[in-house]
C-alpha cells in the first residue's frame, strides 16, 4: 500500500497554525445560520460545521474522529458552544449532513464518475510513470478539475496498483513479443550460465565500470561488446517510454539471479531486456 504522505491526497496536517484554523475552519455566520437550521443539538450544529469546513478544505470527508482536537476546539469556540461540546451524529442524520454539505459546496457526489476519471488519467500516465504516488496525484488533480468528490485514498491506491499492473504487463508482453526464440534463450542463459569466477553471467552484467584506467577502459569495451551482442535492444525497446525503461533495469538490478526466476516468463524476460539496455550506454545497444 502506498503511503498517504508521498502523495498530494488531502489531510490534516499534525501541526495547524492559527493563521491556518483562521483561514480554513472560521465558519462565517451564513455557515453558522445555516447549519443551525439543519441540526437540533449543539453536538449536531458542531458536527455539521465540521463536515462543511473540512469539506471545503479537503474535497472530502474525514472521519469524525479524525479530525484533529485543534479544529474541534476551534469551530467551537468560533460558534460559542459550551466546553465540552462534542461533534455527534446518528446512523439517520449522518447522510443527511454529507448531502446538506455537498449542496452547499456544489461539488457533485458520484463515485462511478470520479473512478472513471481517475481510471482514465492513470492508464495514460502509467505508460511513463511506474511509482503509483505519481499515478495517484495526477488522478486528484483531474477529479478535482471535473468538480466531483475525491474517492477515498485506499480506493485511488488500490485503483494505482491495478492499473499499474495492467499497464506493466502490456508492456512486457511488447517487448517479449519483439523477441526471436534464440534471443530469448539467450537472454535466459544469462540467470544459469556461470562464468569463470563461478558467478552467474546476470551478475556481470550488472557490474559497474571500475575506475578510469587504460586496464579497466579495455575491459569496459569487452564488456560492452559482450553485452552490445546479446541483442538489438533499442528495437525490442520502441516505444517504451524511457524511465519505464529505467524502473524495470532498476528492479532486475536490484534482483538477484534466483530472485528473477521467480519472475513470470513475460516479465523476466523484459526485465532482463531493459537491464541489458541500461548496460550498454547511450548510444551502445
Amino acid at each position: 500500500m502506498t503511503s498517504i504522505e508521498r502523495t498530494a491526497y488531502p489531510r490534516f496536517k499534525r501541526l495547524i497554525t492559527a493563521h491556518e484554523l483562521h483561514l480554513f475552519f472560521a465558519p462565517s455566520r451564513d455557515e453558522v445560520e445555516w447549519a443551525a437550521a439543519r441540526s437540533d443539538s449543539d453536538e449536531h450544529l458542531l458536527a455539521q460545521l465540521l463536515a462543511l469546513k473540512s469539506y471545503q478544505r479537503m474535497g472530502c470527508f474525514p472521519k469524525l474522529d479524525e479530525v484533529p482536537e485543534t479544529v474541534v476546539d476551534f469551530v467551537r469556540r468560533a460558534v460559542d458552544l459550551p466546553e465540552g461540546t462534542l461533534p455527534r451524529v446518528t446512523n439517520r442524520t449522518a447522510e443527511r449532513r454529507l448531502t446538506a454539505v455537498r449542496q452547499r459546496t456544489g461539488l457533485s457526489y458520484d463515485m462511478a464518475k470520479a473512478r472513471k476519471i481517475a481510471e482514465a488519467v492513470m492508464r495514460s500516465e502509467a505508460v511513463s510513470k511506474n511509482r503509483p504516488a505519481d499515478l495517484i496525484n495526477i488522478a486528484l488533480e483531474k477529479v478535482v478539475e471535473a468538480g466531483v468528490e475525491l474517492p477515498g485514498f485506499t480506493t485511488l491506491d488500490a485503483l494505482a496498483a491495478k492499473v499499474r499492473t495492467e499497464v506493466n504487463a502490456a508492456i512486457c508482453m511488447g517487448i517479449y513479443d519483439q523477441l526471436s526464440e534464440a534471443h530469448r534463450e539467450r537472454l535466459l542463459a544469462l540467470l544459469s550460465e556461470k562464468d569463470t569466477s563461478g558467478t552467474t553471467k546476470y551478475n556481470r552484467l550488472k557490474q559497474s565500470a571500475k575506475a578510469p584506467t587504460w586496464s579497466h577502459f579495455r575491459a569496459q569495451a569487452e564488456h560492452l561488446g559482450w553485452v552490445d551482442e546479446l541483442g538489438e535492444t533499442g528495437v525490442w525497446l520502441a516505444g517504451v517510454a524511457s524511465g519505464k525503461i529505467t524502473d524495470f533495469a532498476g528492479q532486475a538490478d536490484a534482483a538477484d539471479a534466483p530472485g528473477l526466476r521467480d519472475y513470470s516468463l513475460v516479465k523476466r524476460l523484459a526485465l532482463l531486456v531493459c537491464l541489458v539496455h541500461n548496460g550498454c550506454g547511450p548510444g551502445m545497444t
